[in-house]
């Protein structure tokens, strides 16, 4: 290639139409990044974005003693190969609840605005979440009251309509002892 280039075979030549123009070097402009987010919502069917996402949740246990914390973990997972994103409710994208009382509380504890939210997820991705239930549900907004011994359902739901129907629920049940 060498000797081509110095015996000058191939000439350079803006006013020739033929021959190939002066090299012009310039930085390569970067790629840019695909809007998975927008990409799924224009593409993706809503019954197969609900499909694509599995949810969780799981507790280190299902026996424990009165006053001793509840944790669990809910898990979301995307099974496709590309992102996926579920228009949700509103900015909380996702609840949990103690025997359908949600949060443990029987008084509102959030008040989220009338808009919507969405939950992202890349290809293949995992979403895990830790939170606790401390056996007792809140009756005012002072006052908690603990819960009875006996059998509690701990579940966790995507925030949007009809997530049972959608298959974007998940519970467990648990015991809480007697002393």
């Amino acid at each position: 290639m060498r000797r081509i280039y110095e015996s000058r075979a191939l000439h350079r030549d803006d006013d020739e139409h033929h021959a190939p123009s002066e090299r012009d070097d310039y930085e390569p402009q970067a790629m840019r990044s695909v809007n998975g987010s927008a990409w799924s919502r224009r593409l993706v069917p809503n019954a197969l974005r609900y499909r694509a996402i599995s949810l969780t949740i799981e507790t280190p246990g299902t026996d424990f003693h009165p006053d001793e914390p509840v944790p669990f973990r809910v898990t979301m997972k995307n099974s496709m190969p590309f992102p996926i994103t579920i228009a949700t409710r509103s900015p909380v994208l996702w609840t949990w609840h103690v025997d359908g009382i949600e949060e443990a509380a029987h008084v509102p504890l959030q008040d989220p605005p009338d808009e919507t939210g969405g939950l992202h997820f890349s290809r293949g991705e995992k979403k895990r979440f830790t939170r606790r239930w401390r056996q007792s549900f809140k009756v005012s907004e002072s006052e908690w009251e603990p819960a009875d011994p006996g059998e509690y359902t701990l579940g966790a739901a995507v925030n949007v309509a009809d997530a049972d129907e959608k298959g974007l629920t998940a519970e467990t049940t648990v015991r809480l002892l007697d002393d």
